[in-house]
């Protein structure tokens, strides 16, 4: 049976673009009703689209299979923003005012907006988590009704590149449908992995995601630092690779035998002639592996403790670290974070605190978290229903034919770029190639110049002249211009030989006769 009520989501992964569509019941939990994915690494890196049209193909792909098996039309979802620009900044606005005045809503609404004009550049503002306000000598959370003739906002902005909403929304209006909102990924993710008392007793949320690897701190239900690292599992499976093994053989080697955290006692009893393989056809040595994995997980470790520092809420998490996401699957992880981090209390989130049913069964890994926080904040009908009659099947097929007419004009004109930037590209190698051979000719002729002048040299030297200057005259038509001087010097040296040579030869003769004639005289 058709849905005709439901809500839509969209995540926007680096290695997956991921939809989900169901309903919300009124105990808070969800009711999976579809769910689809398409890989996304090859236009998608770090969060961020980068290839507009492969996005757009995959994400219409993924629709279509939520609409088949709601067997219904969606007009609009819901989409996660995140990724490698996404990171938290503070910001404080105050305002003197003059006289002792009750505090309206209306007067910190304008603080809010004088935070929001704050200027940017290549940035905008996707979210404000309000931290406190600045009363007098007092921080309040809730101001306004009190009394004061100063209040002083402060802010976390979180801000991100201009051009992460901006290729969302170009590559939902070329796939067809509309977005219902913007909701960052961070923020759900974490309404959907933190229970109460860990946001108000202080925690802080990492997500290790493929490309990046997001932080989030919170305390007293507040939201206190934000960052996204870029680093993730993908970079450990790169760094076997290193190891010449081709990236899918990588990526099994970690998931078969990967460890976060190496402990002396397992190294002293680990064979060190021991190697892993998978079917027999790649195998490493043991230590090498795990040297390599326990490096990656250290820098990211690493880098989410300084951020978790950098948020001066190191000291005051009663509820530690709560890990999710792919890379939280890493066996060890926990041991690797407690011995960085020194904090004890680690909890390892593979499903949310929201109850999800339905006939489709999520996969409870960590990977799934934002998707279904998604689906929990999202609160219009997704589903594209007109109220005067009933969708006509003629229109509905003239519609989607136009969809994809539209999409494969998309394919088209991206097939056309890259033909013709691999065009460019056979131009440029075969212009490298013909400038190689020439300068190959050149070396080659200059080479056997230098080949006739080494004999003239020899020739010049057995007083050969006349077979020198013969070697000379090959080294002139071969027409090098460089070793003309050359040629011309060769030249005047040989002939100056030979007539020195000359000169020294009739001389001789002539002594010889002299002394041949006395010779006869006396006899």
């Amino acid at each position: 049976m058709a849905a005709t009520e439901f809500i839509a989501a969209i995540e926007l992964g680096s290695t997956e673009i991921t939809g989900i569509a169901g309903k919300k019941n009124a105990d808070g939990s969800i009711q999976v009703l579809a769910y689809a994915a398409e890989h996304s690494s090859d236009c998608i890196k770090k969060g961020a689209i980068y290839n507009l049209d492969k996005t757009t193909q995959s994400l219409t792909s993924v629709i279509k299979e939520l609409e088949k098996q709601l067997q219904a039309s969606i007009k609009k979802v819901y989409v996660g923003v995140g990724g490698q620009s996404v990171r938290s900044i503070r910001n404080t606005v105050s305002k003197q005012l003059g006289e002792e005045t009750k505090i309206s809503q209306a007067l910190v609404d304008s603080l809010m907006q004088s935070n929001k004009e704050v200027p940017l550049i290549d940035q905008e503002i996707l979210a404000v988590e309000v931290q406190e306000y600045k009363v007098g000598n007092s921080l309040l959370t809730e101001p306004v009704g009190v009394s004061t003739n100063f209040i002083e906002g402060r802010y976390l902005n979180i801000i991100g590149r201009h051009t992460l909403k901006s290729n969302i929304k170009q590559c939902f209006h070329l796939a067809g449908y509309e977005i219902a909102d913007y909701l960052l990924s961070p923020l759900v993710t974490a309404n959907a992995v933190l229970n109460e008392n860990e946001i108000r007793s202080g925690c802080a949320l990492v997500d290790l995601g493929a490309d990046t690897t997001t932080v989030s701190v919170y305390k007293n239900k507040i939201l206190r630092h934000l960052a996204v690292i870029p680093l993730g599992s993908s970079n450990i499976t790169k760094d076997i690779c290193s190891q010449q093994i081709e990236e899918e053989d990588a990526e099994q080697l970690k998931l078969h035998y990967g460890k976060a955290c190496i402990e002396a006692a397992d190294s002293e009893e680990e064979d060190v002639d021991q190697e892993y393989t998978v079917e027999g056809k790649y195998s490493i040595r043991a230590s090498v592996l795990d040297d390599i994995i326990e490096a990656r997980v250290t820098e990211i470790i690493d880098n989410v403790w300084n951020q978790i520092k950098l948020s001066t809420y190191n000291d005051k998490l009663m509820a530690g670290i709560i890990l999710t996401g792919g890379g939280s699957n890493l066996p060890d992880i926990e041991k690797a974070f407690r011995r960085t981090t020194k904090i004890d209390k680690i909890r390892i989130a593979r499903s949310g605190q929201i109850a999800v049913s339905g006939g489709i069964a999520l996969r409870e890994d960590g990977t799934q978290n934002t998707l279904v926080g998604l689906l929990a904040a999202g609160k219009d009908n997704c589903c594209k229903v007109d109220p005067h009659k009933q969708i006509n099947m003629f229109d509905q097929q003239e519609e989607d034919k136009k969809k994809e007419e539209l999409l494969q004009e998309q394919i088209r004109k991206a097939e056309e770029e890259n033909k013709r930037r691999a065009d460019e590209a056979r131009q440029k190698l075969l212009l490298q190639q013909k400038e190689q051979q020439e300068k190959e000719r050149a070396q080659k002729r200059l080479d056997e110049c230098n080949k006739y002048l080494s004999e003239a040299a020899r020739l010049k030297k057995e007083k050969s002249y006349k077979e020198a200057l013969e070697q000379v005259d090959l080294a002139r038509a071969m027409r090098i211009s460089e070793k003309m001087a050359e040629i011309d010097q060769m030249e005047e040296s040989i002939k100056a030989d030979k007539k020195e040579n000359k000169w020294f030869s009739r001389f001789r003769e002539k002594m010889l006769r002299e002394i041949w004639d006395d010779d006869s005289t006396k006899k």
